[in-house]
């Protein structure tokens, strides 16, 4: 290891010549052409891959939802049969849970995270590659059986013993159990891969107290993916093995238990819904304060709300079981959780109202969809505090009231947080500006179809429309309010293709973005859009947590790295003070070649548990190949300057 001094200079002193940016571009760009997107380990390519194909299976999940609707629009339909109608069902959920909401939240840390720490790439590149093609696999096959008629009709929950061997002949129940395993993985991948990043690489003095909302939210997020994440992976593998070698782990009466699933399975579930919400909060603090010219209000007690928030999701799982046969004691415990889990949510809004309040409000697109978010997530909020109490939930359980409230958090507490920071963000991404006009229609006809798709299934579930049946005779009286809420189906389905044109549109013709068109403050706005393949010539250093608001004329970066190698830095953990340079590897091929190897072992065992071995072999052999360059140590840097 070298002594290798890094000086910190003032950019108006730095002078990054053609030739030093030319040589970063060729250090950090990799091959061109096809065989570039094949082996390529950039942060942000990957990245944009997963969003746009977590909105592809939104398009598609969107599908399965309206071909639901359509079904359930008047009574005694016949557009879909029962067998038909349970795989839309079950691939509407799995795909909204597992194949779209999950990773396109994760997607977003994976871009915007390193860019906010003022770094260059994630920590593991290969790793995040392998990740992303696990992920396209496990997707693409639920689709192909579904399209051969073997798709999931278990729900996206797969409950024991319907999902079991006695009740769900056939491969639909493995396709279920073998996508869900296999696309956790990318969860996985992208987690530790978030949580390295931000423990070593935030840019110097960038100390825990100056790490962007958004960023804090995603390390909540995926310390909360890293603890949930495995159990549902046990469970779907507990029930693959239950219907190819006969275990009978939920076969009461082979010594087994029915219910185990249902705790392995929330214990995952409900935190999910948590990872799914808690990038949300962070997007919207970053619109909030971008829009509001000033720093959230309360900003440790935002950290610290985030941070509750994850840790009582694992505490209330079982409100998901009240139904179940589990002790009077325990019921109090988990509907106290689910009562205090309220708490923390509720103060991030009113940080977020103080902060609107006081600043000065720009309503732009991406704020609109921040006040949407903050209205329409209360309902949610407010019917889940209802379904808390045990009494009134084991008269809505399993009913369309249900229906409503997750999807009112989801949709509200999600969904419009995200369309606002793609709205904030696009321009960074692509180097232009969405549409105004198309923004205006797609945001008042998906918050109008939102309110008229869910509002009236409250009324449906409290008249006791139960979910999962494919039809209603006319006597029971819920025709008009189905017909409603297939209608705003309907006007969301609308909004969403108003969005892919306005997308399609501004690619093309959209106005010129230029690196911060709205005078934000987080460093990902210091840099180009969209962003060189370096990222950073130099690496930033911070200063203040109003990040580039108050380092606008006394910015300062850190020189002299080396732009013939990849070379990142390392801060130690607290304060963020230089501590070693590390060369990240090469682009390859192998991230790809272990991903088909993992995905066909996994794809082969719904059939035969022999067909573990060919893919497991060509897993291995992609393992050593990874594993094959010479890896450099790291050289330390010299602090005393």
């Amino acid at each position: 290891m070298s002594a290798l001094p890094v000086p910190v200079e003032s950019p108006s002193t730095v002078h990054v010549t053609e030739a030093e940016r030319a040589q970063l571009t060729r250090t950090f760009s990799g091959a061109p052409g096809l065989w570039g997107w094949l082996t390529t380990t950039d942060h942000t390519r990957i990245a944009k891959r997963y969003i746009i194909t977590a909105f592809g299976f939104f398009l598609l999940g969107g599908i399965d939802a309206a071909m639901m609707r359509l079904q359930l629009a008047r009574p005694e339909n016949h557009v879909l049969g029962p067998d038909l109608y349970n795989q839309f069902f079950s691939t509407h959920g799995v795909t909204m849970m597992f194949l779209f909401a999950v990773p396109v939240m994760t997607a977003m840390g994976l871009y915007f995270v390193p860019l906010m720490l003022g770094t260059r790439n994630v920590p593991f590149p290969r790793a995040n590659a392998f990740g992303y093609f696990c992920y396209l696999i496990g997707g693409l096959f639920l689709y192909i059986e579904f399209l051969q008629n073997t798709g999931v009709d278990v729900g996206w929950f797969a409950y024991v013993p319907l999902s079991g061997p006695q009740f769900s002949p056939g491969k639909r129940a493995d396709v279920w159990a073998q996508t869900v395993t296999f696309t956790e993985i990318a969860g996985l991948i992208a987690a530790v891969n978030i949580i390295v990043c931000f423990f070593k690489q935030r840019a110097p003095g960038m100390t825990l107290g100056r790490v962007p909302l958004f960023v804090w939210a995603m390390l909540v997020t995926a310390f909360a993916i890293l603890f949930a994440m495995p159990w549902v992976a046990t469970a779907s593998q507990f029930l693959a093995m239950d219907r190819a070698i006969d275990t009978h782990l939920f076969n009461p009466a082979e010594g087994g238990d029915a219910i185990l699933w249902q705790h392995l399975f929330w214990f995952f579930g409900h935190p999910e819904v948590y990872f799914i919400f808690i990038p949300g909060l962070g997007m919207v603090s970053s619109i909030v304060s971008a829009f509001t010219r000033r720093q959230v209000y309360g900003y440790p007690v935002m950290v610290l709300s985030a941070i509750l928030t994850a840790v009582l999701s694992f505490a209330l799982w079982v409100h998901h079981m009240f139904a179940t046969p589990i002790p009077q004691l325990g019921q109090s415990f988990f509907t106290a959780a689910s009562i205090t889990i309220a708490i923390p949510s509720g103060i991030q809004i009113f940080c977020w109202i103080a902060t609107i309040w006081t600043g000065r409000v720009r309503f732009e697109l991406p704020m609109l969809w921040v006040l949407a978010f903050i209205f329409e997530f209360v309902i949610g909020g407010v019917t889940g505090v209802m379904l808390a109490s045990v009494p009134f939930d084991l008269q809505a359980h399993d009913t369309y009231f249900v229906v409503a409230h997750f999807h009112y958090v989801l949709i509200g507490g999600a969904v419009l947080p995200l369309f606002g920071a793609v709205y904030y963000w696009f321009p960074k991404i692509t180097g232009r500006m969405l549409g105004k006009t198309l923004g205006l229609w797609h945001f008042w006809l998906f918050v109008i179809g939102m309110n008229v798709t869910f509002f009236p299934m409250h009324f449906l579930g409290l008249e006791g429309m139960t979910r999962r049946i494919y039809t209603y005779l006319p006597s029971t009286g819920w025709g008009p309010l189905n017909l409603t809420a297939s209608i705003g189906a309907a006007i969301l389905f609308v909004s969403v293709v108003i969005f892919l044109v306005n997308v399609a549109v501004s690619l093309r013709t959209g106005a010129i973005a230029g690196p911060n068109p709205w005078d934000a403050e987080t460093l990902e706005w210091a840099t180009e859009s969209p962003p060189a393949p370096y990222i950073f010539a130099n690496i930033p250093v911070v200063t203040s947590r109003d990040g580039l608001w108050a380092q606008r004329d006394e910015r300062l970066v850190m020189t002299g790295l080396d732009p013939s190698r990849r070379m990142v830095l390392t801060t130690t953990i607290h304060d963020a003070e230089p501590e070693a340079l590390h060369e990240h590897p090469d682009d390859s091929i192998w991230p790809l070649i272990m991903a088909l190897g993992v995905g066909a072992a996994f794809i082969a065992a719904v059939y035969t548990p022999w067909g573990l071995f060919p893919g497991t072999a060509v897993a291995l052999i992609a393992a050593l190949g990874w594993a094959w360059p010479t890896l450099h140590s790291p050289e330390k840097v010299d602090t005393h300057r």
